[in-house]
């Protein structure tokens, strides 16, 4: 598994909690922090998957 997926998994995480924090706090800009860094992890995790997916291609 590649080290990206694990980092954007990670960022996800992270930014869902954020997301969560800034709805319950009535803060917006948290809120779309938390956003941001949820896709910014999601955006991560598929250049991880699209490099494990190269490297098994260059296996076969």
């Amino acid at each position: 598994m590649d080290k990206d997926r694990i980092d954007g998994a990670a960022k996800q995480v992270k930014g869902t909690i954020k997301e969560a924090v800034g709805k319950v706090t009535g803060d917006a800009k948290t809120q779309a922090e938390g956003k941001a860094e949820k896709l910014a992890g999601k955006v991560q995790s598929a250049f991880g998957g699209a490099k494990d997916a190269a490297r098994d291609a260059l296996k076969k």
